[in-house]
């Protein structure tokens, strides 16, 4: 291995002798950022383009039906659609398509690439997107149904003059809240929801974070639950039929799958959701906690399946599928009450 850091002809060579290599499981393998393994092809089969999240999604609804990927450290949530009903913001930035539903945070996208990738008679083709460590936010994968000329175009209106093969990735400051907790204000707070939107600002306004603010809740707002649960839940929902809301997100994106599930599969570490529209792949390694969380609404409390990682990050979020001012569905609550708490394990 280069006990440097690597030029963009090392980082290509490196890429050459394992092409079946996943593009993270190499840059990690080379010190580098994602962003950087990307950076190195420019000239070649990528081309830097415009991150302006705004500008982009003023375009993508032309390229027809794509794949619009969204992930994190250990989870990767995949949709298949068209990009449909975007309300662009300074702020946030939303769309709202029956399949591709997304909250954007456009300041988060810093740099933007189309690639090309080709493997023998196949062409794979996508615009990717990164914050300022390198990280990816989005990514939007073309299909077989996509319109090819439309990519064309949108990748050369985006071209910009700066091709350089380099990339030099940014620290980016700790979001995560350290404040001390008061649990008798917390639980006050808590109480006093009357949406579930409210409780980020809460947490905020607090400067307690989210793994904070659920061991304090109390478990009338929070139960711990075996990591195993999440599983659990997923095959209850696919055996009963049952829609799920199903939340990923980043720095950049939060990508969100509303309807039921059906092919639930494990492989290794990985549980996996191969639906026709909707794909998943959680790394249930790497599930430190498992929630089951009660919000106050006005229209009663809304249960959620809330899974952090080792520091405390969100991994992914879960709800029963429901619409704004409607109760939310027995069988949701039934099922998430269900599920086997960390507290009746360690008991047994």
């Amino acid at each position: 291995m280069i006990d440097r850091r690597p030029t963009p002809a090392e980082i290509r060579a490196f890429r050459a002798e394992n092409p079946k290599m996943r593009e993270r499981d190499a840059a990690e393998r080379l010190g580098v950022s994602e962003a950087a393994l990307v950076a190195a092809e420019c000239g070649l089969s990528v081309v830097r383009i415009d991150a302006d999240a705004n500008r982009f999604l003023a375009r993508v609804g032309e390229l027809g039906e794509v794949m619009a990927l969204t992930r994190n450290d250990s989870a990767v949530h995949e949709k298949i659609g068209p990009f449909e009903k975007v309300q662009a913001g300074k702020q946030a930035t939303l769309v709202l398509g029956s399949e591709i539903d997304l909250r954007i945070f456009p300041s988060a996208w810093a740099h933007g690439f189309g690639v090309t990738k080709t493997d023998g008679d196949t062409v794979r083709r996508s615009f990717q997107f990164f914050d300022r460590a390198g990280t990816a936010v989005h990514k939007v994968h073309m299909r077989p149904a996509s319109n090819l000329d439309a990519y064309a175009a949108i990748l050369e209106d985006l071209r910009l003059d700066d091709q350089s093969q380099t990339f030099t990735e940014e620290a980016l400051p700790a979001d995560m809240p350290t404040g001390d907790v008061d649990a008798l204000e917390l639980r006050d707070r808590w109480s006093r929801m009357t949406d579930t939107h409210q409780f980020h600002g809460m947490l905020r306004s607090l400067n307690v974070s989210r793994r904070d603010a659920l061991h304090h809740a109390g478990d009338d707002y929070a139960e711990a639950l075996e990591p195993a649960a999440v599983e659990a839940m997923f095959r209850g929902a696919a055996t009963a039929d049952l829609p799920l809301m199903c939340f990923v997100g980043n720095r950049g994106v939060i990508q969100i799958h509303s309807g039921p599930v059906a092919n639930v599969q494990t492989m290794g570490p990985w549980l996996n959701v191969m639906d026709p529209t909707f794909h998943l792949h959680l790394r249930t390694d790497h599930i430190a906690e498992a929630w089951l969380v009660r919000k106050p609404t006005s229209d009663g409390h809304v249960t959620s399946v809330e899974v952090l990682d080792a520091r405390g990050e969100l991994i992914i979020q879960f709800f029963g599928k429901r619409k704004e001012g409607k109760m939310e569905r027995d069988d949701w609550r039934a099922l998430a009450e269900a599920l086997p708490r960390l507290s009746q394990t360690a008991a047994a």
